[in-house]
């Protein structure tokens, strides 16, 4: 198997398969994905409110024994896993993946917890899926890096289902044959594209939910005998060429090392509560205004970037400055850098619709613009830097050579469980409550009983 000949003599699905069946995470994953469960929860209980959540939750129609987090009423299995994945992604505070991008925890956690409330699953079950699942996201989006987002999709959409299938069936302990069939079946339920970049509308928070509905359905088709292409992958018709045309996959980067080597190690969790590559910039915002600037010194702020984030981040520019509303503001960096340099934050309440909408910000976003820097790292490295002109004649420069929270940064554990107890006081829960869903969190992620009534607020 080569770079330029992606068919392989064993199908690419069934190779996954054998890891899906015997994978065995490195302490270091492990780590992680106790991270991820606890962040995913508490971000789903922070958006509970929410009106895109209500909307989700109302279009649901099956009762049954799965937690919807931070409501009382109990779901089915699958409308469990698509209030809840779209909860954890709706404010783009959730984790990331930099080498993709994707966001493989509001996936894979909604989904395997909603099997292990149906099924009676373990805590040992339910962080052996979530590890298999965020692993397989995060290199399955290495294999044609920046051609799905150039095809129109978004790749959370695109990977989600097949990760989220393969983080099913690890918890349930499926056999390698069902799991190549339900691979297959996966490729036929992704879906998302980005089209929500032209006026901020909900459907990006949508395609985590809806793909970790995809999983959960995708393995209990093929259970129950239905069948898909073992070539789902790498066909001719397969989904890389559905989903990213533009590029030949390289397969080795999803195939080397899986199972010994745990990409998932390095998985970034976001300090602000906005687009992944634009978190870089805002830290180069908040230095800028640490350094005692103020925004009427300011006459210009200049960003180098990388091409391959202008069309989401950056362009178009008029329409980056003045974002319609909160949620398109996650997606605009002039914004992001704008508000976090007067509100010195980034988080829940700075992307509300009202927020968005502040002359004050809105003037400062307007000053800030864009060039195409050729040496930039993207997608391999999320950087960001800022050329600030002032009044005075001075110019101010400053760098983040990485994103924080990532591999090369990663919060630490207290600012990890100060994030958790804002989102969980965001969304409501007392300090009693807040106590006994982290004790209940913590019972899963030691491998005890699967038992998420504490979320049911």
């Amino acid at each position: 198997m080569n770079q330029h000949s992606p068919v392989t003599a064993t199908p690419v699905a069934a190779q996954l398969a054998a890891f899906v069946t015997s994978a065995a995470p490195s302490p270091a994953a492990e780590a992680v994905c106790r991270n991820l469960i606890f962040d995913i929860v508490g971000l789903a209980v922070a958006a509970r409110e929410t009106d895109y959540v209500g909307a989700v939750l109302a279009s649901a129609v099956d009762e049954g024994r799965c937690t919807a987090f931070g409501h009382a009423r109990r779901l089915g299995m699958y409308d469990a896993a698509m209030v809840n994945g779209t909860a954890a992604h709706g404010e783009d505070y959730d984790d990331t993946f930099e080498g993709g991008p994707v966001h493989p925890g509001a996936v894979v956690v909604p989904a395997v917890l909603a099997a292990a409330e149906q099924h009676g699953l373990s805590g040992e079950a339910v962080m052996r899926g979530i590890a298999v699942g965020a692993e397989l996201m995060c290199r399955l989006s290495l294999v044609a890096p920046q051609a799905t987002h150039k095809a129109g999709f978004h790749p959370t959409a695109i990977f989600g289902a097949p990760a989220a299938t393969g983080a099913v069936a690890a918890a349930l302990g499926l056999d390698a044959e069902t799991t190549v069939r339900a691979f297959g079946i996966a490729g036929s339920l992704a879906s998302g594209i980005i089209e929500y970049l032209a006026d901020g509308s909900s459907t990006k928070r949508l395609h985590a939910g809806a793909n970790a509905q995809a999983g959960l359905r995708a393995v209990h088709l093929a259970q129950a005998g239905f069948t898909g292409p073992r070539t789902v992958f790498e066909g001719a018709h397969g989904m890389f060429k559905a989903f990213a045309p533009s590029k030949t996959p390289d397969f080795n980067r999803l195939l080397d090392e899986l199972g010994t080597r745990w990409v998932i190690e390095g998985l970034a969790f976001k300090p602000y509560a906005c687009g992944t590559m634009t978190q870089p910039f805002v830290d180069c915002a908040l230095k800028l205004a640490a350094s005692g600037v103020k925004a009427d010194d300011i006459v210009s702020i200049i960003c180098p970037v990388g091409e391959g984030t202008v069309h989401r981040l950056w362009a178009p520019l008029e329409e980056k400055h003045r974002p319609p509303n909160g949620y398109a503001g996650k997606f605009s960096t002039p914004y992001c850098m704008a508000v976090a340099f007067i509100d010195g934050a980034a988080g829940l309440g700075q992307f509300t619709d009202e927020r968005s909408q502040d002359p004050v910000v809105r003037a400062l976003a307007a000053k800030i613009s864009y060039e195409v820097d050729p040496n930039d790292e993207y997608p391999r490295n999320f950087s960001g830097q800022l050329r600030a002109v002032l009044k005075d004649g001075s110019v101010k420069e400053i760098r983040q050579p990485h994103m924080r929270g990532g591999a090369r940064e990663p919060l630490s554990e207290q600012e990890l469980a100060e994030k958790l107890e804002a989102n969980l006081r965001f969304g409501g829960l007392t300090a009693d409550g807040i106590a006994a869903l982290r004790a209940a969190l913590g019972r899963i992620a030691d491998g005890g009983p699967a038992d998420l009534a504490a979320a049911r607020a």
